[in-house]
């Protein structure tokens, strides 16, 4: 049986994933995995693994494949043994000061020209911890899957893996260098004021993504008019019963990151975006499938999703029309744009968590410290 064949069949075994598994990434991988692999990741979907927790995985099993049969001439072992994981650290986390005094330091020039053929590796110099870290969980998942018992846990790997952290000396990025906060929002809502469908669609995909509790890329991209409930009004002022009342309404969300299979999460939208949102889908004249679709460069509207890639093309592209610089943002800030715009207007934590649905505290807290220091008089001894 040709290799060809071989590949063949695992896109079309793969086509089971097509709601997670962009096409192009399909072909992609399955010229990457093995019969074995795809039959993991389909026995995963059927178990009910979140679809982001999945695209991780099957994205972080191809970039491993690829490695491994690069590194050592033969497909990827299960379980692996700890030479191979030692390997692996040794070649994505290294020391950029040896790596000038001796080119063989870090990953071999035949792997890495390898792997960016494949167009798996895009990064230069040393990759980032919390990325090699991802792909080690992603790896030891796949193997207690498997039924099998792996070395990630052994003091040789940990120890290894702390030092190599250390060497390669490469700071921790933040997904977003400035947040999206309520100042930035109106310029970006400024730049795409107009009437066209694409106006249309980008002011009611920022002003949900934000209002919404600072929503994800992947969530927005993934919302339906099916998920959408209509509420009871509320008013402007809910102290004052003679307040106007806006339009409200109720947005499931399902199963997302940070929930259970079992969770049904939903949020609220009240006021400016509800009326965005309508006007939207009305101009459009989309009422079922999709909200966030791709428009053509004829204004005509598609009847597929957008990616959650376009979430952030979008708003990087409003952010140059508005003369900011897009390589500050990323579609993360509006999430952490919320969360401090949020601290900036003295809601409290608890209040804010319940909209983003932050599960962690401390995660959520990190937000209203910064804002509270920047706000506060500590930083202002001598001004």
């Amino acid at each position: 049986m040709s290799i060809d064949h071989d590949i063949e069949r695992r896109a079309v075994a793969l086509d089971a994933l097509d709601s997670i598994l962009p096409f192009d990434r399909r072909d992609q991988l399955a010229a990457l995995l093995t019969d074995d692999d795809v039959a993991t990741l389909k026995h995963l979907a059927s178990e009910g693994m979140g679809d982001n927790t999945l695209r991780a995985l099957a994205s972080d099993l191809g970039y491993l494949e690829a490695w491994c049969q690069l590194a050592t001439e033969d497909p990827l072992p299960w379980p692996a043994p700890e030479s191979l994981l030692l390997k692996f650290l040794a070649h994505h986390l290294w020391d950029p000061v040896k790596r000038s005094e001796d080119p063989s330091h870090g990953m071999p020039a035949e792997v890495e020209i390898g792997l960016r053929s494949l167009r798996v590796l895009r990064v230069d110099g040393p990759h980032a911890p919390g990325t090699v870290r991802r792909r080690l969980t992603s790896w030891s998942i796949l193997t207690r899957w498997r039924g099998l018992t792996g070395s990630f846990n052994g003091p040789s790997h940990k120890s290894a893996l702390r030092l190599a952290v250390r060497a390669s000396a490469r700071p921790r990025q933040r997904k977003s260098r400035q947040a999206v906060t309520g100042d930035v929002l109106a310029k970006l809502l400024h730049a795409c004021a107009g009437e066209r469908p694409v106006d249309l669609r980008d002011r009611a995909l920022l002003l949900v993504a934000f209002a919404s509790g600072g929503r994800r890329r992947s969530e927005i991209a993934g919302l339906r008019v099916e998920d959408l409930l209509e509420e009871d009004p509320v008013r402007t002022d809910p102290a004052n019963p003679d307040s106007p009342p806006l339009p409200c309404l109720s947005i499931r969300l399902g199963r997302t990151k940070t929930t259970a299979s079992d969770d049904d999460e939903h949020v609220l939208l009240v006021g400016r975006p509800v009326m965005a949102l309508k006007g939207w889908l009305d101009e459009a004249g989309i009422g079922e499938g999709p909200i966030f679709r791709r428009i053509d460069q004829w204004g005509n509207v598609d009847r597929r999703a957008m990616t959650p890639q376009s979430v952030n093309l979008i708003l990087k592209t409003r952010c140059k029309q508005a003369g900011l610089d897009p390589t500050l943002f990323s579609a993360h800030g509006l999430r952490s744009g919320y969360l401090t715009e949020a601290a900036n207007r003295g809601i409290p934590l608890p209040e804010a968590m319940q909209q983003s649905l932050h599960k962690s505290v401390t995660q959520a807290a990190s937000y209203y410290n910064n804002a509270e220091r920047k706000n506060g008089r500590a930083a202002r001894l001598i001004v």
